[in-house]
């Protein structure tokens, strides 16, 4: 199938001349983005709970936050940037009954409109465009002239004009230097969740504390398991974000390489396979999402316990004192 990508000339940024540009929630991306557009030559403004570091953060940038409700009603581009658990429910309360015919409804993660938490009234249009890096990064690329590759994303039957504006606003961003991708929600939000779940969060935590674990239980010193089984995963890791599998493999050892072919498949099992593919299913029909918001109802009861079990695993105390040794690293706790 063949991939569509939009870069800086497929944009016309002077769409956004005379629109003002709301974005409601200032994190991770909301900082980024809203920052990034006003370079652009936008007008941008900020709906952010007020008492909140992150309205704090909006007035240190020279912005003046609103509330959301007010934010939504004075923008012609809105865009949802508030954490996932709570859209739903805001956008309930503040944000349609404050939209108008000929909004378009932006977002940088299709879990809500997806899952259909948020459901754009008629005769508003919604998009999604999702730079593929942290806001930290969003925003530094754009400051040296370069910019982080994104997704665009309509919802159904969205207007040529939906599209266009997303694309101006990506561009805005700084996502068409990179390069935009064009997905849909369905594909960027089950790919995200799925990629959460099996490899970057949920896959690598598990095999980090069974391989620590492990070795632990053999009679290894807690710090040698610690570097071979946390410590040196970013090394890999790196290698894998500059040239892929081929590069790593080319850079590690031939014993390293070796063990890899050898080993990996062995961790990896079908087994792992077929729960992989469970965990698919679960995100395509729903039933992830409808426990992880059901979770948010009973205000995160279980949620709250697992994580405060996972922060008492003993990786994290020796890793706290190893840490120390190493200056270079901007340590952090939590």
């Amino acid at each position: 199938m063949a991939v569509t990508i939009y870069y800086d000339d497929d944009a016309d940024l002077s769409l956004l001349k005379d629109k003002t540009i709301a974005i409601l929630g200032y994190g991770s991306q909301g900082h980024a983005q809203a920052q990034n557009l006003r370079d652009s030559g936008c007008n941008v403004i900020i709906g952010q709970r007020k008492g909140s570091e992150n309205y704090d953060l909006a007035v240190s940038h020279g912005f003046d936050p609103l509330p959301l409700a007010e934010a939504t009603k004075a923008g012609d581009l809105v865009n949802i940037l508030l954490p996932d658990e709570v859209q739903g429910d805001l956008y309930k309360s503040e944000i349609l009954p404050n939209l108008s015919k000929g909004n378009l409804l932006l977002c940088s993660h299709g879990f809500n409109i997806h899952f259909n938490q948020v459901v754009p009234p008629v005769g508003v249009d919604a998009a999604l465009v999702a730079p593929k890096g942290p806001g930290h990064l969003v925003r530094s690329e754009y400051v040296q002239g370069g910019g982080v590759p994104s997704l665009i994303a309509l919802v159904e039957g969205a207007s040529d004009s939906a599209r266009q504006l997303a694309l101006a606003y990506a561009k805005g961003i700084g996502g068409t230097r990179g390069g935009v991708i064009e997905t849909s929600f369905a594909e960027e939000t089950e790919t995200d969740l799925f990629g959460e779940q099996v490899v970057l969060c949920g896959g690598v935590s598990e095999l980090v504390k069974a391989g620590y674990d492990t070795l632990v239980e053999a009679g290894y010193q807690p710090e040698m398991a610690y570097f071979e089984c946390m410590h040196e995963l970013k090394l890999i890791v790196d290698l894998f974000y500059q040239g892929g599998l081929n590069y790593m493999r080319y850079s590690v050892s031939n014993t390293a390489e070796y063990g890899d072919y050898s080993s990996g498949p062995r961790i990896v099992t079908d087994e792992t396979r077929k729960e992989m593919k469970k965990i698919l299913t679960e995100i395509q029909n729903g039933e992830f999402a409808k426990n992880w918001l059901l979770e948010n109802k009973a205000n995160q009861a279980s949620f709250k316990a697992i994580r405060r079990m996972n922060r008492q695993h003993p990786i994290e105390a020796v890793g706290k004192e190893l840490r120390r040794m190493m200056t270079w690293i901007d340590s952090k706790e939590v």
